[in-house]
C-alpha cells in the first residue's frame, strides 16, 4: 500500500498543487482545509505523515503540532511544516517542538517531495532501539524520546533529546557545534552555534545532578563523560 500524506492549508490552490506532486510520486493523499477536520479524521487511520501549514482559520499551526506530538496515538506521526511565516523564531519553534521538516512559500513542489521523502526515510531507518542508561538511574528510551531520572520522567523537547542522543552515541567522543548544528538542522542558515549552548544550558538544567556528564570542551564542543 502507498503511504498516506495528510495535507493541512486553507489554500485550495496550495493543497491541489502538493496532492498533485504527492500522487504522482506514489502516495495516497487527504486534503484538509482547517484544523478542525483533519483533528477529526485522526479519531480513524493515521496517516503516516503530515504536512501543516501554520497559519490556519481555526487554530495555530504551531498549536495543533503540540496536540499530535502529545497525543500517544500520533506522537510518532512525522510533521512537515508549510508556511509563508519564514521568521527565525517560527522555524526554531517549528523544529523544538517536534516538527520533522519545516518549508517556506513558495516553494519547489519537487523538492517539498523529496523532502518528505527524506523524512520517512530518517524514520524508517530509526527502527525500536534498545534503552540506553547513561549514569545509575538516569534512562534513555529512543522508541518514545524520554529520559527518565529515578523513574521519573524528565519533560525534554525533541531538540533537548536529539542533543543528548548525539553526545550518547559515542561517549567521551568531543562532537563540534557544527557538527552539532549539522545534525539537528542541516543545512537552517537561520540557526547558530549560540543556539546548541542554551539547549545544552536547559538540558543540564533538567538532568539536575546527572547535568554534570555534558562536559564543555572549550572552542570546540560538547561530549558526554565517561
Amino acid at each position: 500500500m502507498s503511504r498516506l500524506i495528510a495535507v493541512v492549508d486553507d489554500e485550495p490552490d496550495i493543497r491541489d498543487l502538493v496532492a498533485l506532486h504527492l500522487k504522482g510520486a506514489g502516495f495516497s493523499v487527504r486534503a484538509f482545509p482547517d484544523a478542525t477536520q483533519f483533528q477529526k479524521s485522526l479519531a480513524g487511520s493515521l496517516p503516516d505523515l503530515v504536512i501543516l501549514d501554520l497559519m490556519l482559520p481555526d487554530a495555530d499551526g504551531i498549536d495543533v503540532c503540540k496536540d499530535m506530538k502529545r497525543g500517544a496515538r500520533t506522537t510518532d506521526i512525522p510533521i512537515v511544516m508549510l508556511t509563508a511565516r519564514g521568521d527565525e523564531l517560527d522555524r526554531v519553534l517549528g523544529l523544538e517542538i517536534g516538527a520533522d521538516d519545516y518549508i517556506t512559500k513558495p516553494f519547489s513542489p519537487k523538492e517539498l517531495v523529496a523532502r518528505v521523502k527524506a523524512v520517512l526515510r530518517r524514520r524508517d531507518k530509526g527502527g525500536r532501539q534498545a534503552t540506553v542508561e547513561l549514569t545509575e538511574g538516569v534512562v534513555m528510551d529512543p522508541n518514545r524520546y524520554e529520559v527518565s531520572v529515578n523513574g521519573r520522567k524528565l519533560e525534554l523537547t525533541t531538540t533537548e533529546f536529539k542533543l543528548l542522543a548525539i553526545l550518547a552515541e559515542r561517549r567521551g567522543w568531543v562532537f563540534s557545534r557544527d557538527e552539532i548544528l549539522g545534525r539537528l538542522w542541516g543545512d537552517e542558515k537561520a540557526v547558530i552555534d549560540r543556539t546548541i549552548d542554551v539547549h545544552v544550558t536547559n538540558l543540564r538544567r533538567k538532568l539536575g545532578k546527572a547535568g554534570r556528564l555534558i562536559e564543555n570542551v572549550r572552542g570546540v564542543g560538547y561530549k558526554l563523560t565517561d
